[in-house]
């Protein structure tokens, strides 16, 4: 049950800032583009070589664009996990405690698969 809740809730804040970083796209896009701006469904472009989008800041702005979403998920499901599964208190450590162990555990499964 508290896997299903956690991949909901993944999707969800997924989604939800997905939608975000397409408004904070097309306000970028619009304010470039003036007060006749409007994009419709039959205009295809490549929105990361244009305007705001080249140089160093049109980078990070690419990459906070593309990895915030999933970031935001994982630590959505981290909370819920800490919060109402562990009982924990929330806490950096507590957060991203395990994943060190996951890791090892990934690792130490494709060791017994080579041995066999």
């Amino acid at each position: 049950m508290w896997v299903a809740i956690c991949v909901v809730v993944f999707f969800v804040v997924q989604l939800g800032f997905i939608d975000i970083n397409l408004y904070i796209l097309e306000s970028i896009k619009s304010s470039e583009g003036g007060s006749d701006y409007e994009r419709d469904l039959t205009t295809i472009g490549d929105r990361k070589n244009e305007g705001g989008f080249q140089g160093f800041g049109g980078v990070l702005l690419s990459l906070y664009l593309e990895l915030m979403p999933s970031i935001l998920g994982v630590l959505a499901a981290a909370l819920i996990r800490i919060k109402f599964i562990t009982l924990e208190t929330i806490s950096v450590g507590n957060l991203f405690g395990d994943i060190k162990e996951m890791f090892k555990s990934i690792k130490q499964s494709f060791k017994d698969t080579t041995d066999k």
